[in-house]
């Protein structure tokens, strides 16, 4: 049975060269077997700094893309993280093996069920549910930080509203083709400090305060 403890070791160290310099978002990325979250038909390519298709019209991000939104968060452990976009529940994984407390939000049921079966199965602590991301989950707010882990056309309202003051939220912000990554940080009197990345790009974020469904 293959392991893939040299290909996750060989990513991490790509992983530094571009940059990723938290040492607990690499350990925590070395840690968690990649190639249990995506297709056994792609499980060849787990550990390429590539996107990856997973079926449902959805991708596990290039390592390289999540490295940088965690690390972008800047966390403390048992920080309280909110995600959009569960998915293959990779990133969220990553954020439950650096000592977070997990809240994942997908909007695809037949995505999220296998999904949380995956996490189950992994014994990983990660508090998950069905439905519109775009408007946050408000019954455990507020969050340390926020993540979404597909392009919106819009910052919505209301993750701003569900962040912690000193907290941060890493969203793809752009049209459908490439996006602009926006740091935001929740400072006193609901001001925001905003930091651009260019140049990543997502799938659409569908919601109420995202791109509409067709």
């Amino acid at each position: 049975m293959l392991t893939y403890e040299r290909e996750r070791e060989e990513l991490i160290d790509k992983l530094s060269e571009k940059g990723i310099t938290d040492i607990y978002v690499l350990k925590a990325m070395g840690n968690v077997e990649r190639h249990k979250f995506v297709p056994k038909a792609m499980r060849h390519h787990a550990y390429k700094d590539i996107a990856l298709p997973i079926g449902f019209g959805q991708t596990i991000s290039q390592p390289y893309t999540v490295a940088y939104m965690t690390q972008a968060l800047r966390l403390r452990k048992k920080s309280k993280i909110l995600e959009i976009g569960t998915g293959s529940g990779y990133q969220a994984a990553i954020l439950e093996k650096m000592g977070m407390d997990v809240f994942s939000i997908e909007r695809n049921m037949d995505l999220y069920l296998k999904t949380r079966k995956l996490l189950d199965e992994m014994g990983l602590r990660i508090h998950t549910k069905c439905g519109d991301g775009t408007i946050g989950w408000e019954e455990f707010a507020p969050y340390d930080g926020i993540i979404v882990t597909a392009g919106s056309p819009t910052v919505p309202v209301s993750l701003k509203k569900q962040l912690a003051v000193g907290g941060r939220l890493v969203i793809p912000v752009g049209d459908k083709q490439s996006q602009i990554l926006k740091v935001i940080t929740k400072m006193e009197n609901d001001n925001f400090n905003i930091e651009d990345v260019p140049e990543f790009s997502f799938v659409p974020l569908i919601g109420r305060e995202g791109w509409n469904q067709k």
